[in-house]
């Protein structure tokens, strides 16, 4: 039975517990936890310093955490060296031996393992084909694309049928339309494989897209774990709101039932408002119409829907997302009135 031909493996549990991880006084970990369902693929996604990059380097094996656990199926691998941990890596930078063929790299770690010659021969050949590439397997890496070279180094990662697949910003290095491209590519074959993939991208677009889940962290800490679309929709913080996405940061008022009222409209508010003198609110969420106290300022085209900039009458810049057809009606320096859609916001503490 050739790997193509293999059922869907049903995953891998991955569990992680407590994880924390310093480095003199920087905390890059601070007590992280994390479940991911056998099969699943999950993106951890945040800012520059998060600590998503350490997190993944832990499940690699590449950092040995401070404390906590982290669980394959039950068992504790943190005591395991990173050789012997059963996961599969992919690097931003490829990292492909420059002096191997493509066959002969996605054979590398077949062969430490000390798997037959004719064994890793066919593997590689079936991997190959797998990612796209059969009629690539003599070619050298300096003779392939990025995009080519990034499919070589998933399917060594694959090579040796890991319980746990890690992906480290694989698409960052790539041309726009070939991250498309391969971002497709490797859900394909991980719904495929029905492997349990951890996935660290900068990029929110590739997160939303991919995941099944996407877990948001923030100093070391787990801001909120959920689906793409209830954290686009259900924000659990105004971190989580203004780093998904774009948000519309718009002074209002609490009213005495608990309402917020925002550009004369009165809306219901999701979470703690307290003392809110400001709400959230995408440009989607933004009504335009012609006359009024607000002045547009700008517009992008985006193909159906048009962006409009627009300046409150209290000085307040907005973003207001409209169809594109609609949204030519209203060109710079036209008078416009802003409401919001009665739609539930969340109030905008001093982190959004």
């Amino acid at each position: 039975m050739t790997i193509t031909d293999a059922p869907a493996r049903t995953g891998t549990a991955l569990r992680i517990r407590g994880l924390r991880r310093t480095f003199g006084s920087a905390v890059a970990l601070d007590g992280l936890d994390l479940d991911v369902a056998p099969g699943e693929l999950l993106a951890l996604l945040g800012p520059s310093g998060c600590g998503k990059t350490t997190a993944l380097r832990v499940l690699a094996g590449f950092e040995r955490p401070d404390s906590g656990q982290v669980l394959l199926d039950g068992e504790d691998i943190v005591p395991v060296p990173a050789n012997r941990r059963d996961t599969g890596m992919v690097f931003q930078s490829y990292s492909l031996f420059p002096h191997l063929t493509a066959a002969e790299n996605v054979a590398f770690g077949m062969r430490m393992r000390k798997v037959a010659a004719a064994e890793r021969r066919t593997r590689a050949a079936e991997l190959l084909q797998l990612v796209g590439l059969p009629d690539h397997g003599g070619r050298y890496p300096h003779q392939l694309s990025g995009g080519q070279q990034q499919r070589v180094a998933l399917a060594r990662a694959l090579a040796l049928r890991p319980r746990l697949l890690l992906l480290d910003e694989p698409l960052s290095a790539l041309d726009a339309q070939v991250r498309v491209n391969l971002r497709e590519e490797i859900r394909r074959l991980q719904l495929e494989l029905g492997i349990t993939t951890v996935f660290v991208t900068h990029d929110q677009e590739e997160a939303l897209s991919m995941a099944d889940r996407v877990a948001v962290m923030r100093g070391g800490r787990l801001e909120q774990c959920a689906t793409p679309a209830e954290l686009y929709d259900r924000p659990a913080t105004a971190f989580v709101a203004s780093f998904i996405g774009t948000m519309n940061r718009i002074p209002g008022r609490l009213a005495p039932d608990g309402q917020a009222e925002v550009l004369g409209v009165t809306l219901p508010v999701d979470g703690p408002a307290a003392g809110a003198t400001a709400f959230l609110l995408r440009p989607e969420a933004l009504d335009v119409t012609a006359d009024g106290p607000d002045t547009v300022i700008g517009s992008s085209f985006h193909g159906a829907s048009t962006r409009l900039r627009v300046r409150l009458a209290d000085g307040t810049e907005v973003k207001a997302d409209l169809p594109s057809h609609a949204a030519g009606a209203f060109g710079a320096g036209a008078a416009v009135t802003v409401r919001p859609q009665r739609r539930p916001v969340l109030a905008a503490g001093e982190e959004a």
